[in-house]
């Protein structure tokens, strides 16, 4: 525990706050609620041209929720669970309703929306565990050659 030398009173480090489970949940729910709204709005035209910045805005949405949840919670874990809330609410959207209505659409744009959606937020998590794994080994890295 450190001390505040203006104050003389104990700060908490990180380690020693507990992540609030409200506002977890919150940016869990909006990891749905930006999968719904991305294909809500994928079949978005102007002025007669396809213009899915749904696309662009689902995977910048993601990747900030990503990086919320890791720095409210400290866990990588706990920081997929925006991606794994956006990925069952874009397969239920996937599913046909009653009467064979569907909300994706069945063209290129269904098809690069999780893969644009998922990307960024995913190679974030990726590298972070690899930095994780490689301060876990000590930071041993092969010498450089000659």
């Amino acid at each position: 525990m450190t001390v505040d030398p203006a104050t003389a009173a104990p700060i908490a480090s990180p380690a020693d706050v507990r992540p609030r489970r409200g506002l977890v949940a919150l940016l869990v729910l909006d990891g749905a609620l930006c999968a719904l709204l991305s294909v809500f709005y994928l079949g978005l035209y102007i002025a007669g041209v396809p213009f899915p910045i749904t696309i662009l805005l689902a995977g910048l949405a993601n990747l900030l929720l990503v990086v919320a949840v890791r720095a409210e919670t400290g866990s990588l874990r706990s920081a997929a669970l925006p991606l794994l809330a956006w990925t069952v609410v874009f397969l239920v959207c996937l599913a046909g309703g009653p009467g064979g209505d569907q909300l994706a659409l069945g063209d290129w744009r269904t098809l690069l929306l999780p893969v644009a959606a998922l990307a960024p937020a995913g190679g974030y998590l990726f590298s972070a565990r690899i930095k994780e794994i490689t301060q876990a080994v000590g930071g041993t890295q092969p010498a450089p050659r000659p």
